[in-house]
């Protein structure tokens, strides 16, 4: 008997969109509840209580970013924002709303199941996996428990800051992380509006753990929203 795949909650107002999805994900082992407007999304999210959330933000009824925000505020499904919208204002706006990724439209399946898979991944070890005390990323070794970074073997030293931006980074491996979230966590609150300060210490760390900084393979930057650590070499 085959166990059943995850539940999926598509919010998309496009006919032709949800049917694409539809028959996308379908045949990946998901199973697909859909919904028309922002309050059919939210009853659906209500009701079925679905493990990914597939959100366009030009609602009929609704903005997605508000209706994000709405979500948040009773589900830790992750929300992945599929839009039109190409602007980096609405995807630091959706991703600081509570989204845990956003793909802009047109959008490859391949990248498409590879966001979902990601943002599925993520919200089991939330959901009481224990954390992994040391990730491994091709030759990209981060011992959590120790503080320790290894590249092909050979150990990083690493300053406190960092460290605590490659952490943040691991622990959201695949994931984009917003500059206002970096600063957040690794700097405090006070510190939300200096981008600057991320990009300094990026950099240095580029420096380290790239054996090309000027092409990172591993930390990858989102232009002007932030920056995500590739969990595939």
């Amino acid at each position: 008997m085959s166990s059943v795949g995850p539940l999926v909650l598509l919010i998309e107002d496009e006919a032709s969109m949800r049917r694409f999805l539809r028959a996308t994900l379908v045949p990946h082992g998901f199973r697909v509840v859909e919904a028309e407007t922002a309050a059919a999304g939210e009853l659906a999210a209500a009701s079925h209580n679905p493990e990914l959330i597939l959100l366009d933000l030009g609602l009929p009824d609704r903005d997605g970013i508000e209706l994000t925000r709405r979500l948040r505020g009773f589900t830790k499904a992750p929300i992945l924002v599929i839009s039109a919208r190409g602007r980096e204002e609405d995807k630091v706006e959706a991703l600081d709303a509570g989204a845990d990724d956003y793909v802009t439209k047109p959008f490859g399946v391949g990248e498409l199941l590879a966001r979902m898979q990601v943002a599925l991944r993520h919200a089991a070890r939330a959901a009481g996996e224990p954390e992994e005390a040391v990730l491994e990323f091709g030759e990209l070794r981060i011992d959590l428990a120790r503080r320790e970074v290894a590249i092909a073997g050979c150990e990083v030293h690493l300053t406190p800051i960092e460290w605590k931006l490659l952490a943040l980074l691991a622990r959201h491996a695949g994931r984009v992380v917003t500059h206002r979230q970096i600063l957040r966590e690794v700097w405090g609150p006070t510190y939300a509006q200096q981008t600057h300060t991320v990009r300094v210490h990026m950099a240095g760390l580029r420096k380290k753990i790239e054996s090309e900084p000027a092409r990172p393979k591993w930390l990858v930057t989102e232009p002007s929203v932030g920056y995500r650590l590739r969990d595939r070499g």
